[in-house]
C-alpha cells in the first residue's frame, strides 16, 4: 500500500488509494468441467490498536462518525473509499465490516488506524488484523430438492420451512455454513479466507447436483439479505 500523505483527507478523498475489485468475485471449479462464480457480499474483520481510546474525543474530532454511549459503547466511523464501517471500542479494539475483499478490508483497517493516529491515538504496535467472517452468494442454476437433501444428510443439515425458507448445511471441513434455497441460490458464511469459500462450494456442489429437481422451473425471488 502506498505512503499516505500527511495532509490526506482519508475519509473523503477517494483518490488517495484505489480499492481493489479483484477479490469481489471468486471462480470455483464445479468438478464437472465448468465453474461457478461466488460473489462476495460482506467481510468482517478485527484489529487491535493496543491503546485505550477516548471515544468522545474521536467522535468530536473525526468526521463521518456516530457515538451514542447510551445505545452502543462504540464509535461508528465510515469510509467512502473503500466503502467500509468500523466499530471502534474504548479498549482499542476495532471491527471493520462492509468490504468485499481481503485487500480492501486490510486497507480500510489501515485507514481507520491512521485517522485515529492523526487525532492523537498512536497504535502500540502491529494492528493484529484478522478476517473473522466472509459471506458469499452463488446461484447454481437449477432448483434443489431440500426435503430429499435433509433426509439424506440429517447429521449436517436442518430444514424448518415454517421458520426459515432455506436449508442450513454445516460443513465440518472447511468450517463453513451454507444456506441453500430451493431456487438454487446459496449463501456461504463462516469462512475466514476466500479459499475456504471456494473449497466449501466445491465439496457441496456434487451433493446439490444429486438433489437437483428435474423438470421444474426456477422459483422466482431473490435470496434474503444476510448480515454478518
Amino acid at each position: 500500500v502506498p505512503e499516505i500523505p500527511e495532509n490526506a483527507d482519508l475519509q473523503n478523498a477517494p483518490n488517495q488509494h484505489v480499492p481493489s475489485l479483484a477479490g469481489s468475485v471468486l471462480e470455483c471449479p464445479d468438478g464437472f468441467g465448468g465453474s461457478l462464480l461466488i460473489r462476495l457480499q460482506n467481510m468482517s474483520s478485527t484489529a487491535n490498536l493496543g491503546v485505550r481510546l477516548d471515544l468522545k474525543q474521536i467522535a468530536l474530532r473525526c468526521r463521518n462518525t456516530e457515538f451514542n454511549p447510551r445505545r452502543f459503547a462504540a464509535v461508528i466511523m465510515r469510509l467512502r473509499e473503500p466503502r467500509a464501517t468500523a466499530l471502534i471500542f474504548a479498549s482499542g479494539r476495532m471491527v471493520v465490516t462492509g468490504t468485499k475483499s481481503t485487500h480492501n478490508s486490510a486497507l480500510a483497517t489501515r485507514k481507520f488506524a491512521y485517522i485515529l493516529e492523526r487525532v492523537g491515538f498512536q497504535p502500540a504496535g502491529m494492528l493484529d488484523f484478522k478476517v473473522q467472517n466472509i459471506v458469499g452468494t452463488v446461484d447454481v442454476g437449477f432448483p434443489i430438492r431440500l426435503e430429499g437433501l435433509v433426509f439424506a444428510h440429517p447429521t449436517f443439515s436442518s430444514y424448518e420451512p415454517e421458520l426459515f425458507p432455506g436449508l442450513i448445511y454445516r460443513l465440518v471441513q472447511p468450517r463453513v455454513v451454507l444456506l441453500i434455497f430451493v431456487s438454487g441460490k446459496v449463501v456461504i458464511t463462516g469462512a475466514k479466507t476466500e479459499a475456504q469459500l471456494i473449497e466449501g462450494l466445491r465439496k457441496m456442489y456434487p451433493v446439490l447436483v444429486e438433489f437437483r429437481k428435474e423438470n421444474a422451473t426456477s422459483v422466482p425471488g431473490d435470496v434474503p439479505t444476510i448480515g454478518v
